[in-house]
């Protein structure tokens, strides 16, 4: 199934039913009077997050979202049905905005969660509601209120426990086959990675949600390479993992690249508890990674850890780290 994180819809709330405008004829009632019923409320427009879904693809072929209208009153004091609820399930993580995309209305972070967009048009009076002791016979009902119809932006964010970034060809995708049983696509050039791509990881008897995002390039919070759209799916990482290219020129400009792009970006990225690894240290003699690992450690002003993907070197010992990180997130989050 393709990865869509970003769609438009077309949303209109139901109608509300008309009122009705109804005498009592009945043999033997000699003052048979008013007895209209009211009208239907419309339905709502409702988004609904729904765990299992992982995808907006399906509001690409489908952007109409319509409810249903109310139905009219009629007489014996008959209120009309209620127009049905439009539905939309989105997956977990799922922002709502305005047309302008900027503009935040609901933000569904936990399966159930609900939010409504928009409210259904209120039912009309029935001519029932206008008798009084000095109007026996009104002659008149409410028409039913009309629904409300907007655009709005579905933008869809990666829940994940730990982000994987780095410049292109670092070898998250490499990481990421090798620790969970996702298979990105792997290859020998940068950008192979279009799309994230998320994987179990276990180690030790416990359990982590591992999300692996395209390649960043210097730009990137303004648009350049794939831009910023996928530096949203970092915001709800709780912990970043960044891989370093030990066989680069120099591991530790590209070190600096990805952490001026998380500045630039902006949303707590550069403040977010972050691993850094120095990758691919098979391709690398001994001395070679211990001096490219000190002198990345002395940018990094933090331990750096040797990995290799490809090789398993060092993989257990990185997940464990960041277990210890996630572990130590949680104490600190507030309840």
């Amino acid at each position: 199934m393709k990865f869509l994180d970003e769609a438009k819809i077309f949303a209109r709330s139901g109608k509300g039913g008309p009122g009705s405008l109804s005498f009592r004829r009945e043999k033997f009632i000699e003052y048979g009077g008013p007895d209209g019923g009211d009208g239907g409320k419309g339905g709502d427009v409702v988004a609904v997050a729904v765990a299992g879904l992982n995808t907006l693809i399906d509001f690409r072929y489908q952007p109409h979202v319509r409810a249903g209208n109310g139905r009219g009153g009629a007489g014996r004091n008959r209120t009309g049905a209620d127009g049905a609820d439009a539905a939309i399930e989105v997956p977990v993580g799922t922002e709502i905005l305005l047309e302008d995309g900027d503009t935040p209305l609901a933000d569904l972070t936990a399966p159930g969660q609900r939010a409504t967009l928009l409210a259904g048009g209120r039912g009309g009076k029935g001519n029932l509601f206008y008798k009084s002791s000095t109007n026996r016979a009104p002659r008149q009902a409410q028409p039913g209120e009309p629904g409300q119809e907007r655009c709005f932006i579905l933008r869809l964010k990666l829940i994940a426990d730990v982000g994987l970034v780095g410049l292109p060809n670092a070898g998250k995708s490499t990481f990421l086959a090798a620790t969970s049983r996702a298979r990105p696509k792997i290859a020998d050039y940068p950008f192979t990675t279009l799309h994230p791509q998320l994987g179990v990881v276990g180690i030790d008897g416990r359990e982590f949600v591992l999300a692996d995002l395209p390649g960043l390039i210097a730009g990137a919070h303004d648009g350049a390479g794939l831009g910023d759209r996928f530096l949203q799916h970092v915001e709800r990482c709780r912990v970043l993992l960044h891989l370093v290219d030990g066989t680069a020129e120099d591991p530790v400009a590209d070190y600096r690249t990805i952490v001026a792009e998380l500045k630039a970006y902006g949303h707590g990225l550069a403040a977010r508890p972050r691993l850094v690894c120095l990758n691919k240290s098979d391709a690398l003699t001994p001395a070679e990674a211990a001096a490219r690992q000190r002198r990345l450690a002395g940018a990094a002003r933090r331990p750096v850890m040797l990995l290799s993907g490809q090789a398993g070197t060092g993989v257990g010992d990185v997940l464990r780290a960041l277990g210890r990180q996630l572990d130590a997130h949680r104490t600190e989050e507030p309840a």
